[in-house]
């Protein structure tokens, strides 16, 4: 109850073949819900299952969604737009997916609506090996940056150059597959990566690497990142399951962020291959994104009518939204779903009860 790498890419690879069933893993939490009452609930995440996404298996094996009488399904993602049309169509419940993607996917008619925030900004950031000369957003003048072709970073990227007061001349960009952008790094083959720092960095340590993160939140580029989307018959025709998905997703997700070793333990039990230090990087790095002055005042996992209009405008200003005045806040998020929680709130797990 709530109390207010390189050598892991085949890990990486069998983890995204197939979808794994946790929520009746052997862990049994102090809720007396037997097997036959659990509901059967599927979440898909972003991309193949990585050390970032430790907090949802830690949710679901310290069961905070038994005791909502879920039995949770994670499935890994090939892409935020793809869990997004996935959620759209029916072919999951929810999905944890990039919010520039939610609202691009909204705008030309998906109906999916983003139910629980959870990244409060988003991780986007430029990695550099601290031997490449960079240790600050001045010195990307006169390097090369490797992005991944198209995508909301790489469109996004003339808003961090400015808001590192650059020129976007005075950086090379050069673009790259996802499997060869830490090993270019590496190898030198470019300066910096344009990547998410909760995929990247976790990865670079567990190959020795301390890398130089440079946030784009830091510089003022700080919008809505990662959340939770559920389609809109969902919400209409089963509101009462939003609600108790949102109840163990955000005790569950807090609960791993305050617990990080045991999160590490509980995600590597399910996803070899990774080094505690690994998937503890990449927890706090997740942690780090979930508490905004914003989010301290609204609650975890709220949003805002004014954080999602700044989202539209420069989706269509830089994303390729079609008709940004078409879309109002309202019909891209809602927070009548999400349990209160506020910073120090204590969180316990089932497991202990």
């Amino acid at each position: 109850m709530m109390k207010k790498t390189l050598g892991r890419r085949a890990a990486i690879a069998a983890a995204s073949l197939a979808s794994v069933s946790l929520a009746l893993s052997g862990c049994t939490a102090s809720s007396e819900v037997s097997e036959g009452d659990l509901e059967d609930v599927t979440l898909m995440v972003d991309v193949a299952f990585l050390p970032k996404h430790a907090p949802f298996f830690s949710a679901v094996a310290q069961g905070f969604f038994e005791e909502e009488g879920i039995a949770l399904e994670l499935m890994p993602g090939s892409g935020s737009n793809n869990t997004v049309t996935s959620v759209d169509t029916g072919r999951v419940d929810f999905g944890w997916a990039d919010y520039g993607v939610t609202i691009l996917n909204r705008g030309e008619g998906a109906s999916v609506k983003q139910v629980n925030l959870v990244q409060g900004m988003s991780a986007y950031a430029t990695l550099a090996l601290p031997d490449n000369g960079i240790k600050d957003w001045s010195d990307l003048k006169g390097k090369t940056v490797a992005t991944e072709g198209a995508g909301a970073m790489t469109a996004m990227w003339p808003l961090a150059v400015e808001g590192a007061g650059l020129s976007e001349s005075d950086v090379e960009v050069v673009h790259a597959s996802g499997e060869s952008k830490i090993p270019g790094l590496l190898a030198k083959q470019w300066d910096a990566n344009i990547s998410l720092f909760v995929s990247d960095e976790p990865v670079l340590i567990g190959e020795g690497v301390e890398p130089v993160v440079l946030k784009w939140a830091d510089i003022g580029v700080s919008y809505y990142g990662n959340g939770i989307v559920a389609s809109e018959d969902t919400i209409e025709n089963d509101p009462d399951l939003v609600k108790r998905f949102n109840a163990a997703m955000q005790q569950g997700y807090l609960w791993a962020c305050q617990n990080p070793e045991e999160a590490a333990a509980d995600f590597m039990s399910e996803v070899p291959g990774f080094t505690a230090e690994t998937v503890r990087v990449a927890i706090d790095g997740q942690c780090s994104l979930s508490w905004t002055p914003e989010n301290e005042e609204l609650g975890f996992g709220a949003m805002s009518d004014e954080g999602v209009q700044d989202f539209i405008q420069v989706a269509g200003d830089y994303l390729g939204l079609e008709d940004p005045e078409g879309l109002v806040p309202g019909s891209v998020y809602t927070n009548e779903f999400l349990t209160d929680i506020k910073p120090g709130d204590d969180i316990s797990s089932p497991q202990a009860d």
